[in-house]
């Protein structure tokens, strides 16, 4: 079936314009990475250590072919006329009929397909931790050296959280993941890189490859959950995928990593991105976004995919009113539209919140086991606090599900993060004061790390509920750059030593916490059980 701006729509909603192209693209990018296995097989007669071999013919083919794979991938995915895609076109669709059915197998289907895509996209950042000491060992890196794979790491991810939340606006949100898939295919060149320069730049375009996958899952789950689980699955889905991502990555280093050494973590971003590709026919665009292209024939069909069998969403639609649709009066423009008008006061609550979580969790938390000494805790000990208040974390989570669906979805994320502020000054005053505890010091530890996983288990599938179509990937998208964004910044305090006053430190991070606490007390809404239509009443 051809699409008014000339695609093709399938029963994943919009698809491939070019379907020829797209895979020809896909074949491109696949040759371009396997052009380095030549390189790093070379490695196994050196023990895997490849630094300072010169770069072959093939490989710098391989890097040519990679960028124009993707570009006719994209050529072949996307609409050619912009103007079909602009939000707005025609008269939305009941979609509050939707919003009271049970739970069927598309859901869970769409669910289990999200969360393998999540923890794929964890996985990969995740792995820095492991690959670190072995490319320390082989670059002859400093401390500060190893610091600035983190940075660009970090920028790579912030960058692409607002791109791809960008680009899941404009062209839609399936589009957005299979394209971030696909670049996150070409940058598992990474792991044959013999110098430490090609690796900065691979490392900054696999996070930016990387980093739209989180917010365009949760906005995609959020158009297409009913209302009354929406919350609690979209919580549910960023634990579990952050879980499996970092069991992946973790898994992945003690079985091969002796084997192929480091290297080998970042060339699975070949079979893992490729999973992602496979997987795409499970992945259905949202029926909200299919309704605002004006493709409300194909936006119905989906609708009653996910709505059970029987026709209930043609017979509810005739019988029951849609709720009001507020009219945002013009095109969303850009990502400033975020800081202006009736979300301005929320985002801005937002987009402290994710900044202080990622001064908190990349800076605060990571120098935790190096300044437990100066509670009186030595090395060995310090790493067995850590591992025994994570265990006690993890009951953490059903917590925030459960709050999140039971109680009310930005009070909890407000109570997260009085829940943080306050374990940070515990640890300001067990400083102080000179307590010296070890059921006190795990107690805080498992309370803070408790906080810090609820915020952000919270934090991004809330902004893909409070914004409106038009701009729910961009508005999840620069949250959660935010977070990532506040990474950057810890990673800077660090170089500077910032958190070596550990009283300090904590007591000066508790603030922007409870500041954004404040703030989103004020500025919140209740999104619990409502439509999204009906959620952007609130904010009339």
């Amino acid at each position: 079936m051809r699409a008014p701006s000339g695609g093709i729509v399938s029963r994943a909603g919009f698809s491939f314009h070019h379907p020829i192209a797209f895979w020809v693209g896909c074949a491109l990018i696949t040759a371009g990475v396997l052009s380095h296995g030549p390189m790093f097989m070379m490695g196994q007669h050196t023990h895997w250590q490849m630094v300072g071999m010169p770069m072959t013919t093939e490989m710098w083919i391989g890097m040519a072919i990679i960028p124009l794979g993707l570009a006719l991938s994209a050529y072949g995915m996307l609409p050619r006329t912009p103007a079909g895609l602009q939000p707005g076109m025609g008269a939305p669709l009941n979609f509050h009929v939707a919003d009271g059915v049970p739970l069927n197998r598309a859901h869970f289907t769409l669910a289990t397909v999200l969360v393998v895509t999540l923890a794929i996209d964890v996985m990969k950042p995740a792995t820095l931790g492991f690959v670190m000491p072995g490319m320390r060992a082989e670059y002859r890196l400093e401390t500060s050296g190893a610091s600035v794979l983190t940075l660009f790491a970090l920028t790579g991810t912030t960058v692409g959280s607002v791109v791809w939340g960008r680009v899941a606006d404009r062209f839609g949100r399936r589009s957005a993941i299979l394209l971030s898939a696909l670049m996150f295919i070409g940058t598992a060149i990474c792991g044959a890189m013999p110098s430490f320069g090609w690796n900065l730049a691979m490392c900054f375009l696999m996070g930016a490859s990387a980093g739209g996958l989180l917010p365009i899952a949760f906005t995609l789950m959020a158009e297409t959950v009913p209302a009354l689980h929406r919350g609690w699955l979209l919580v549910a889905l960023g634990g579990l995928g952050t879980s499996g991502g970092y069991l992946l990555a973790a898994g992945a280093a003690a079985v091969l990593e002796p084997m192929f050494s480091w290297r080998v973590l970042w060339l699975l971003g070949l079979p893992t991105g490729a999973m992602i590709i496979v997987l795409n026919r499970f992945i259905p665009e949202s029926p909200r976004f299919l309704s605002s292209m004006g493709l409300h024939a194909q936006a119905r069909a989906l609708l009653a995919r996910f709505s059970g069998p029987g026709g209930r969403i043609e017979r509810d639609d005739a019988l029951h009113p849609a709720p009001p649709v507020i009219d945002e009066g013009h095109p969303v423009a850009g990502t400033r539209d975020l800081l202006r008008g009736r979300h301005a006061p929320i985002s801005r609550s937002l987009l402290v919140a994710g900044t202080a979580w990622g001064l908190v969790n990349f800076g605060f938390v990571l120098w935790l086991p190096t300044n437990l000494t100066e509670l009186g805790v030595d090395a060995a000990a310090a790493s067995a606090l850590l591992a025994r208040s994570a265990i006690y974390a993890l009951p953490g989570i059903a917590l925030v599900i459960w709050l999140y669906y039971r109680w009310s979805s930005f009070k909890s994320l407000v109570l997260f993060l009085w829940l943080t502020a306050a374990a940070l000054l515990v640890f300001a005053a067990l400083d102080v004061l000179g307590i010296r505890s070890a059921s006190l010091t795990t107690t805080a530890i498992a309370s803070l790390l408790i906080s810090v996983s609820g915020v952000i288990a919270m934090l991004i599938p809330y902004a893909a509920e409070i914004y409106p179509l038009r701009l729910r990937g961009t508005g999840s998208g620069v949250i959660a750059a935010s977070s990532k964004f506040g990474g950057i910044l810890g990673a800077g305090l660090g170089v500077i030593g910032f958190f070596d006053h550990f009283a300090l430190s904590a007591a000066l991070l508790a603030i922007p916490m409870a500041a954004s606490a404040v703030m989103l007390g004020r500025s919140g809404v209740e999104t619990r059980g409502q439509g999204l239509e009906e959620i952007q009443v609130r904010f009339s």
